[in-house]
């Protein structure tokens, strides 16, 4: 490029770029020094003049480069003049983009700077703001407690303020001060507490020095009095005789009184009921206390702290040394919460109940053809024993809040004779429904159920056979209550106890007594005897035939099996709790089977027969009118068969009538006059009508004494 050309492009540059602002300053040898500075020259710039200089600038920049590539087209050459001129010229316009370039980032960067200061200025107007309203916080907090603020005069009870005034005296009670300011008046009442309080003061060290010589008396009448225990120890042991020959067994009692502090409310209400009860209106009854009375006394005791460090110490490093070497596992820890949760109290109640029975033994001799025969008093063998207890032993499980029992009864006689009677004196079955539908099976508290669930037992019938049942009647001599519709069981109430103690003895004592008159006569009718006493002899004829020939006892399931018990089944008669036994009469060529079904309330629930024969085929009570009869003589019409109160002989007299009952059955039917011979079954009872009505029914009626038989 020539000097001409770069002496032209700078005049047209300062010309483009305008005179530049410049800086006084002093240099080296104080000469003015001229410095070119933007900043300076941003401020007195306009940004909206700025951008439109910068559109004239890429206009004149693009019409430039149009012009240069017009020429070029044209066929003029790289260093035409007049191409140099606009090569120049486009020089001058990138550098002013250049320079507007960098006054817009000087811009831009200034009011990033601007913003940054902005944002500075505010964040210190915030902290103080919020130091302002912490102050504030602190303050009202200060004022809040400074209102909230309690003397210790105002927890101090004072006498009112007429009494004050009544009984204070004249300088302390400073009336006409006191009157109309509340604060002198404050300030009186205290003065009076505090002269009141040290004259009680007073008073109460004198006290002090009265009990302390009354203890001092207490205690030397304690030393003389046991100085006497010796002695009158001596007197009891010397009495033991006379105590037991004159029945009144005082170091006994004494010794049963001081274990029963430590039974729990349920027992101890059970104990004193029982005892009072024993004492007033049974003297068969006894009760005792067993178990273990040390761990009793520790179960009362607070836990003690340790007092041995060291000691403390090194078992809690076995224990821990121990629980390293072998972890339970689930299993095992769901087994010792269940141990844990049904723990019972190491003490327990044993109730004694003397029962004196009563009856008549059957006798052993029979007529060769078996027949039915009542037992005239000459031959009939009463017995009267008082050997037979009855031994129930209560128990409290402690973690359940409920009560079980344990049964057994002690005869003085052996009675293993009698197969079919083995459930009867069972101790797990024996005080089934001893109350309607109280079975002991489930336990009375629902909250129970909850407790069982975390440690997963499923029913509590599994574990009766070890802990006991919790029959609802045990709860109530414990006074225990459960009501339906409440998570908690009630406290024990004597009351409870008391209302259902006589009732609850009065069955119990029923149901040992029908349970032994039952395996007597089991005993009998296994050896196909049917005893009747001389009191029920007018209810049967005196020839009867027809003879049991097996007494056997059956399952539950096979009862319900057997085809003509079905209407019984389906009553929903038939329980699990009930015991079933099967009679087989016979004579001639006939066989009657009889299903019975024993309720454990016998006698207050009547033995239920359902019947079947089996002569000229097979008949059922559903099949024969005259069958169906034969069930209604012995199960509808049984208060006839009752017998003594309270009516124990019942069963075998239900037997007897099913016996005579065959006999008119096999008697009455009509022969077949085409079968020569002799009947097989002649008449030997005397009947008014054979039959009667549409149905052919049979006279199963015995009319005494006129010893004939009649239809209902």
């Amino acid at each position: 490029m020539s000097d001409a050309l770069k002496k032209r492009k700078s005049k047209v540059l300062r010309s483009e770029m305008g005179t530049p602002e410049v800086k006084r300053g002093r240099g080296e040898g104080d000469q003015d020094v001229r410095v070119y500075s933007e900043e300076v020259e941003l401020d007195g710039r306009d940004p909206e003049d700025d951008y439109q200089q910068y559109k004239l600038t890429c206009e004149a920049l693009a019409q430039l480069m149009n012009d240069i590539q017009e020429l070029k087209a044209n066929g003029a050459k790289d260093g035409c003049a007049e191409v140099e001129q606009k090569r120049m010229q486009s020089c001058i316009h990138f550098m002013s983009l250049k320079k507007l370039n960098r006054l817009a980032h000087m811009r831009l960067k200034r009011g990033r700077d601007q913003t940054h200061e902005g944002k500075q200025r505010v964040d210190v107007l915030h902290l103080q703001l919020q130091n302002l309203l912490y102050e504030v916080m602190h303050l009202q907090k200060e004022i809040s407690k400074c209102l909230e603020f309690k003397s210790k005069h105002e927890e101090i009870d004072l006498v009112s303020v007429d009494e004050f005034y009544q009984e204070a005296p004249p300088e302390v009670s400073r009336t006409p001060l006191t009157k109309d300011d509340t604060h002198q008046l404050m300030l009186a009442r205290l003065d009076w507490e505090l002269e009141q309080r040290k004259r009680l003061a007073e008073q109460y060290k004198e006290s002090l020095s009265s009990k302390e010589k009354i203890q001092k008396g207490i205690e030397v009448k304690k030393e003389h009095l046991s100085s006497l225990q010796p002695g009158l120890n001596a007197i009891m042991q010397a009495s033991l005789p006379v105590q037991k020959y004159l029945s009144m067994p005082f170091q006994q009692t004494q010794r049963q009184t001081e274990i029963a502090r430590h039974l729990p409310t349920s027992l101890y209400v059970l104990l004193v009921q029982a005892s009072a009860y024993g004492q007033a209106c049974d003297k068969s009854l006894s009760v005792s206390i067993s178990g273990d009375v040390d761990e009793a006394k520790a179960l009362s005791k607070p836990p003690e702290d340790s007092q041995d460090d060291d000691s403390g110490d090194s078992d809690a490093e076995e224990e821990q040394d121990k629980t390293k070497r072998r972890r339970p596992t689930t299993g095992g820890q769901l087994d010792d919460k269940r141990r844990e949760m049904l723990k019972r109290h190491p003490l327990s109640l044993c109730l004694d109940l003397r029962c004196k029975v009563s009856g008549v033994l059957p006798q052993a001799s029979h007529n060769k053809l078996g027949e039915f025969w009542p037992i005239p008093p000459d031959r009939a063998g009463v017995t009267e024993s008082d050997g037979s207890v009855l031994h129930l032993f209560f128990y409290y499980l402690m973690n359940l809040n409920i009560m079980t029992v344990k049964a057994k009864v002690s005869t003085a006689t052996d009675l293993t004779g009698a197969i079919s009677a083995g459930e009867l004196l069972n101790s797990g079955t024996l005080l089934n429904c001893l109350y309607a539908n109280d079975q002991g099976c489930e336990t009375p508290n629902p909250s129970n159920r909850y407790q069982f669930d975390k440690v997963g037992i499923s029913s509590f019938g599994d574990y009766v056979a070890e802990l006991g049942h919790p029959y609802l009647w045990v709860q109530s001599l414990g006074g225990l209550k459960f009501p339906s519709d409440a998570p908690e069981g009630l406290h024990a109430g004597s009351s409870l106890s008391a209302s259902h103690m006589e009732s609850t003895m009065k069955l119990l004592r029923g149901r040992v007594l029908s349970r032994l008159a039952l395996h007597k006569q089991f005993s009998s009718l296994e050896h196909s005897i049917v005893p009747v006493s001389c009191e029920c002899k007018h209810l049967f004829p005196a020839k009867v035939l027809s003879r049991l020939a097996r007494w056997t006892t059956i399952t539950h399931q096979e009862y319900t099996n057997l085809v003509f018990t079905q209407h019984v089944s389906e009553a929903g008669l038939a329980r699990e709790t009930d015991l079933f036994f099967m009679a087989v009469l016979e004579r001639g060529t006939a066989r009657l089977q009889a299903a019975v079904l024993l309720n454990p309330r016998y006698p207050v629930i009547s033995p239920l027969f359902a019947v079947s024969i089996s002569w000229k085929g097979e008949r059922s009570g559903r099949t024969d009118d005259n069958l169906r009869a034969m069930e209604s003589e012995v199960n509808i019409f049984k208060s006839e068969l009752q017998g003594p109160r309270p009516g124990h002989q019942l069963l075998t007299n239900q037997v007897a009538r099913l016996g005579v009952c065959l006999d008119v059955y096999l008697e009455t039917d009509g022969q077949d006059d085409s079968v020569e011979g002799p009947r097989e079954f002649p008449r030997e009872k005397m009947c008014l009508r054979t039959v009667r009505g549409p149905n052919r029914l049979k006279p199963f009626k015995y009319n005494h004494p006129q010893g004939f038989f009649s239809h209902r």
